[in-house]
């Protein structure tokens, strides 16, 4: 079996890098990242090894991105800078222009764990992992924005060329405008090939309406949790799944879908820095 490889948001997480939080992190200006508050480094570390053992427990090998990124607070959130393929590593370009520099960083940490890099974004290019959902293994969802431009999309097609994998545009709404993070993923994930948790208010019709023709139930979030990160779930393996224990009304709803959900405690990492148990991780294998 390879050792790399992750079209799917559902499939069996096997192996996945993370990025503890540094004094970059630390440090970060509230102002200039996003952020609503400056983190307090000592509790952010304690949340993300609490977060880290509960992938441990479940069997998940991981790895620590640990490259050096100074002043790049949002390096914490490595499902950004790449996707991980059947062909290897297509490294993305950050549409945030404070993210500049992570996919040089995060292409010494995939060498050094054994995963090739299949393609580069370039030129005028911009893409975020945040962005890229796997519908199934052969499609892949591209949402459209502030992070994600056209030039990103095409380039996506370009690296993805022959390998069976449709793209689909979805194009995002301004929402809170180009400071904020709005990914694809900050209105759906994935937790069985038939179940999301979205925020409908945000969703395109388009996308709404293909999400219909494939049979998938949505669980819809409430608005005091979208604002909590309701929607932001890491699929474990189809129904299990990690989420914000903030998130008390989804939990209940997903666990109503026949889901076992396990709550972390992201006050410090995830709250205050607009990325939640997807961003946290790069998955290197699910299956």
């Amino acid at each position: 079996m390879s050792p790399y490889g992750s079209q799917s948001m559902i499939a069996p997480l096997q192996s996945v890098l993370v990025r503890r939080p540094d004094e970059a992190f630390g440090a970060a200006d509230p102002a200039r990242w996003h952020y609503t508050a400056t983190p307090d480094l000592l509790l952010a570390r304690q949340e993300h090894d609490a977060f880290v053992n509960t992938l441990l427990a479940h069997g998940v090998e991981v790895a620590y991105h640990d490259a050096p990124l100074p002043d790049h607070a949002d390096a914490l959130f490595v499902h950004d800078p790449a996707l991980i393929t059947d062909r290897g590593a297509i490294l993305l370009r950050m549409g945030k222009p404070q993210r500049a520099g992570e996919e040089e960083a995060m292409a010494v940490t995939l060498a050094q764990l054994g995963v090739p890099i299949h393609y580069w974004l370039h030129g005028a290019a911009t893409a975020e992992g945040g962005d890229l959902l796997w519908l199934d293994e052969r499609t892949l969802c591209v949402g459209l924005g502030f992070r994600t431009n056209a030039a990103g999309f095409d380039q996506l097609a370009e690296a993805l060329a022959g390998s069976g994998v449709a793209l689909v545009p979805v194009q995002l709404p301004y929402f809170d405008g180009p400071e904020a993070c709005l990914h694809l993923m900050s209105l759906i994930s994935l937790v069985d090939v038939d179940l999301a948790v979205v925020y409908r208010p945000l969703l395109p019709v388009p996308f709404y309406q293909l999400l219909a023709s494939r049979g998938v139930r949505l669980i819809d979030v409430a608005d005091e949790e979208f604002a909590t990160m309701g929607t932001n779930v890491l699929a474990l393996a189809p129904r299990e799944c990690i989420l914000l224990d903030h998130n008390i009304h989804t939990a209940r709803a997903l666990e109503a879908a026949g889901c076992r959900v396990y709550p972390y405690r992201g006050d410090e990492m995830s709250l205050k820095a607009e990325g939640g148990p997807t961003c946290l991780t790069r998955p290197i294998l699910r299956g």
